[in-house]
């Protein structure tokens, strides 16, 4: 089943081509990965399904539905999640705190329910700390529950931003560049994290990396870009293989 479509996305930026007619599927319970050199249009493409950016020109359409129609603020709670190249957290808040944001995609009370903090209010509170928690134990943040985020190390604070994504309960995960900074052991965790979310929790993941252990360790099929165009579409081994890879990656 086909969970996520792009047709022709065409992005310009002024006179400058960040995408050139890149069309690919994604599909349901699949590590769709996407790689290329810098620049070569990997985050626009992240950027447009987000719908922070408008594309010049195509398509993209989720579950069905025309995602160019979905409002940004609507994008989480129709099922879309991502994390970021820099890690986009509140760093003088707690981890619980941060990860109950991701929480708010399913928020439904009424102001005054809310305001009184009534018996239903109450109960969808628990819901969403039981939801939490088990994001928590998923990913074993235990131990760093109640830390504020500025004072944990750089690997925990990549996992606390992926959690924060999972509490949205999101059928498909953007993860951006998830081992940028990470050592190779960390690195080493973020494979073992990226392949429980697909197993265990049946969540479809679309990734750009620049790290090649990772991706061949975690993905099912790999896009590989360059200045915008679409060079080929396979396993990791085809890619890594195929001439206009090599190419873009090392030079003629």
């Amino acid at each position: 089943m086909t969970l996520l479509e792009a047709e022709q996305l065409s992005m310009n930026f002024g006179g400058i081509r960040a995408l050139d007619g890149v069309s690919f599927e994604v599909n349901s319970g699949e590590v769709f990965t996407i790689i290329g050199p810098n620049g070569a249009g990997k985050t626009t493409i992240f950027n447009l399904i987000s719908r922070i950016y408008e594309p010049t020109r195509g398509r993209l359409a989720f579950c069905g539905r025309d995602l160019l129609r979905v409002p940004a603020h609507d994008i989480a709670a129709l099922g879309i999640a991502r994390t970021f190249q820099n890690i986009e957290l509140f760093e003088h808040a707690s981890v619980l705190q941060n990860l109950l944001l991701g929480r708010h995609a399913h928020a439904r009370g009424r102001f005054v329910e809310e305001l009184l903090f009534l018996p239903r209010a109450r109960a969808r509170e628990v819901a969403h700390r039981e939801a939490v928690e088990r994001v928590i134990d998923f990913l074993d943040l235990q131990a760093h529950r109640d830390s504020l985020v500025v004072n944990l190390p750089y690997g925990v604070r990549k996992v606390v931003e992926m959690g924060r994504a999972l509490c949205t309960e999101p059928r498909l995960l953007l993860l951006d560049e998830p081992s940028s900074g990470l050592s190779v052991e960390e690195t080493e965790d973020m494979a073992f994290w990226i392949q429980d979310i697909r197993t265990v929790l049946g969540i479809t993941v679309l990734m750009v990396e620049h790290d090649m252990s990772l991706v061949s360790a975690v993905s099912d099929r790999v896009l590989a870009l360059d200045y915008g165009r679409v060079l080929t579409v396979g396993t990791t081994r085809e890619v890594q293989a195929h001439p206009d890879v090599v190419k873009a990656y090392l030079g003629a």
